[in-house]
């Protein structure tokens, strides 16, 4: 190598549930839809609107030795849909003509989520990775991370050199995650040579159960990603094991490839095989306690109408942060009608109903329609008596959590008094995950009896500072991300798995499994035709 090393950097990340509307290029240019040096100057800033990895990535190259960033493009969206396929085979085109006109590489770093879908495919993480393997050839290092949603298919594994997952659920640690990758091509970049090995079992968790806090009521997933951390630095794995992630998974995509998922990366094959197999054995010894337990919409409405101590409601079934539409008005209604007050609630998504608010101005009162252009199944209308309170068309900038320190694009958005609850309305679709998302308004969390955020598991880490667990109820409503997986017609999902089918089988491996190689081509994840 002479010179510093020239690295591309590139990105496609976003989470699909198979059951949620097309996402197009509009929700990507809604989060994060950048390249070139506009890209390197965004994930430098002090709040930049994507998420942590990139910047990680970047400041820890910065400060490991001289290196030259080669940016793409990177593409980022709030969870959704299937990705239109026009639009990404618009966004490969745009991939390869970067890589071909960035000539000589000496490593690739990407941005990927692992649980994407398209219209046409059910791995286009895995199609991106051929794409990059196919330019850049088989002896230059690839890294990638991914969330700790995955689905990990074969394309995720055999064309990756370093593979680096999330190891927080509430996801806290992104930008640390795109450190460690950096220091992983690092290693690679000096002559370091990996091996993989990937073990799925037949459990795919619901979302409610791949909590990893220390102080989580039950936390078998959890557990799992501390045994692997601790493993890889004692014998025999000390200095052989680069890396363990173990990948939760994400339900909702409906992949062939769905399950709890280890993948370990290594020295060599032996330590990675049989770490994941080891990992792997005490998941499945796990097995039963991947099962949700949530409250029911009446016993929930009784505790909001009664309670002295101040409680969090998590409407677990509709959130943003899982492809929901973040507008099922069950909760709502529920609340109102008993009469909750002293309550916030919050973030509801209607673009409609928000730019009706902005149309009367603070102060007006006016009958608020729900979901008056209809959507999907759970998306019906709710009409009520309301008061604008407060009204915004600038972006809010994230205090905790996952969407600390980055800046989001919420649209024209209002507040409006429902009677005792306060309703936060936005134009563009985000999980209720930080409490920016009321304080932007000036309203105050701390003060509140009663608050009711449409999020499955990241408002944790963003209203830990107001509640703690034993005050958090997860709501079994309606909605395209309930954690009632038996609820959903799969179609791609291998079975039997737990705990949708109740029972499954699964053997540890007596010798090591067969590890996978860490380059080679792409295996195809697009669907056949029906």
């Amino acid at each position: 190598m002479t010179g510093p090393p020239r690295i591309a950097l590139l990105g496609f990340s976003i989470e699909c549930n198979r059951f949620a509307p097309i996402a197009t290029e509009a929700d990507f240019q809604t989060r994060t839809l950048i390249g070139g040096p506009d890209m390197i100057a965004e994930a430098r800033s002090p709040a930049p609107r994507m998420l942590g990895e990139m910047p990680g990535f970047l400041a820890a190259m910065d400060t490991t030795g001289p290196w030259e960033p080669v940016p793409g493009l990177l593409a980022m969206a709030e969870p959704n849909g299937p990705v239109d396929q026009g639009f990404f085979d618009s966004l490969m085109r745009r991939w390869e003509a970067d890589l071909r006109a960035a000539g000589h590489l000496d490593g690739v770093y990407l941005v990927l989520h692992g649980a994407g879908l398209t219209t046409a495919d059910h791995d286009p993480e895995g199609t991106l990775l051929g794409l990059v393997r196919r330019i850049v050839g088989s002896d230059v290092p690839v890294v990638a991370s991914f969330d700790l949603h995955a689905n990990v298919s074969d394309a995720d594994v055999t064309l990756l050199n370093g593979f680096v997952g999330y190891r927080t659920n509430p996801h806290l640690d992104m930008r640390e995650r795109g450190a460690e990758a950096a220091v992983l091509l690092r290693r690679l970049l000096s002559g370091t040579r990996t091996f993989l090995a990937r073990i799925r079992l037949p459990i795919v968790p619901p979302t409610v159960t791949q909590l990893t806090g220390q102080d989580a009521p039950n936390r078998p997933y959890g557990e799992l990603i501390d045994l692997g951390q601790q493993r890889m630095t004692e014998a025999p794995f000390a200095g052989r094991v680069l890396n363990v992630s173990v990948m939760g998974g994400f339900a909702y995509a409906d992949t062939p490839f769905n399950g709890l998922t280890v993948v370990v990366t290594a020295t060599d094959q032996d330590a990675a095989d049989t770490l994941a197999g080891e990992i792997a054995t005490a998941g499945w010894a796990r097995r039963d306690r991947f099962r949700p337990t949530l409250t029911s919409l009446e016993e929930a409405t009784r505790l909001a109408a009664t309670t002295e101590t101040p409680l969090i409601f998590a409407d677990v079934a509709d959130n943003p942060g899982g492809g929901g539409r973040g507008n099922t008005m069950a909760i709502l209604q529920a609340f109102h009608a008993a009469g909750v007050n002293n309550a916030l609630a919050g973030v509801i998504h209607d673009p409609a109903l928000a730019a009706e608010a902005h149309e009367h101005g603070a102060g007006v009162a006016f009958e608020a329609r729900f979901n008056r252009d209809g959507g999907d199944e759970f998306s019906k209308p709710f009409t009520a008596s309301a008061v604008v309170a407060t009204l915004r068309d600038q972006p809010i900038q994230g205090r905790r959590g996952i969407y600390a320190n980055n800046t989001l694009d919420v649209g024209k958005s209002a507040v409006l008094i429902l009677d005792g609850i306060t309703v936060v309305v936005l134009s563009h679709r985000y999980q209720c995950a930080d409490p920016m998302f009321f304080e932007a308004f000036g309203l105050d969390i701390a003060s509140a009896r009663v608050v009711v955020v449409k999020s499955r598991g990241h408002f944790r880490g963003g209203f830990d500072e107001f509640f703690r667990h034993e005050q958090v109820i997860e709501v079994d409503g309606p909605g395209l991300t309930s954690p009632i997986l038996s609820r959903f017609p799969w179609k791609h999902m291998p079975r039997p798995v737990l705990p949708i089918d109740g029972y499954a089988e699964w053997t540890p491996p007596i010798t090591p499994p067969t590890g996978m190689p860490s380059t080679g081509m792409p295996s195809t994840g697009m669907i056949e035709p029906t």
